[in-house]
C-alpha cells in the first residue's frame, strides 16, 4: 500500500513537473534501507498582504503595472546579456576606430531584431521597460545612452524625454517608489501571477 501511494504521489508530481509547473523545478526519490523519501526542489513563493484598492484608479494602475512587467521584463532580461555581450566584445576590440564600426554593426543587428517588438509598446511599456533596466543593469537610461553613443546623445535623448515629462537619469528604487513594480516582479517571476 505504501509503495503504491508512494509511485503516485510520484507520477503525480512528475506529471505536474511536466507540465510547466511554476512551483517545482525537480523531483526525485531517495531510498534510504527501506524507507523512501521524496524529494522536491521547489521555486521561491513569494507572500505578500492582499492588494487592498482605495479607488479603481489604483486597481487600474496596478493591473496596468501587471501588464507592463510581463511585456517587458522578459526583454529587460535579454538586453542586459546583449549589453554583457557587447562591453566583452567591445573590450576585446584594440582601437576606437575598431570600437566604433563594430558597435556601428551590432547596433543595426539589434534594431532589426528588437525593433518591431518595442514598436508595438505603449509608452508605460517604454517607461517601464527603463526602469527594468536600470534594475537589470544596474545602470540608468541616460549612461547606458552615454556608454554606448557618446554625451551629446544622451544629452538630446534627455531633452526629449523632458518633453514628455519623463527622465532617463531616474533611478529603480525597489525600496520606495518602486516597491509595487518590484513586489509584481517577484510575483510574476515566480509563476504567481
Amino acid at each position: 500500500m505504501r509503495t503504491c501511494l508512494t509511485i503516485i504521489v510520484l507520477l503525480t508530481l512528475l506529471g505536474a513537473a511536466g507540465h510547466a509547473n511554476p512551483v517545482v523545478d525537480s523531483v526525485r526519490l531517495q531510498v534510504n534501507s527501506h524507507d523512501t523519501f521524496y524529494l522536491a526542489r521547489m521555486h521561491d513563493i513569494y507572500v505578500y498582504p492582499k492588494m487592498v484598492f482605495k479607488s479603481k484608479s489604483q486597481e487600474r494602475f496596478y493591473w496596468r503595472t501587471v501588464r507592463d512587467v510581463k511585456k517587458t521584463l522578459p526583454f529587460a532580461k535579454k538586453l542586459a546579456i546583449e549589453m554583457q555581450v557587447a562591453d566583452q566584445r567591445l573590450s576585446e576590440l584594440p582601437d576606437d576606430k575598431t570600437r566604433r564600426q563594430w558597435w556601428r554593426q551590432h547596433e543595426k543587428y539589434l534594431f532589426k531584431k528588437y525593433e518591431q517588438h518595442f514598436r508595438k509598446m505603449t509608452a508605460s511599456q517604454g517607461q517601464m521597460l527603463m526602469k527594468l533596466m536600470d534594475r537589470e543593469s544596474d545602470r540608468t537610461s541616460y549612461e547606458i545612452i552615454k556608454h554606448y553613443r557618446g554625451k551629446a546623445s544622451a544629452n538630446f535623448w534627455q531633452f526629449i524625454a523632458k518633453l514628455f515629462k519623463n527622465d532617463l537619469k531616474e533611478e529603480y528604487d525597489a525600496t520606495d517608489k518602486d516597491r509595487i513594480v518590484e513586489r509584481v516582479i517577484n510575483l510574476v517571476e515566480a509563476g504567481q501571477l
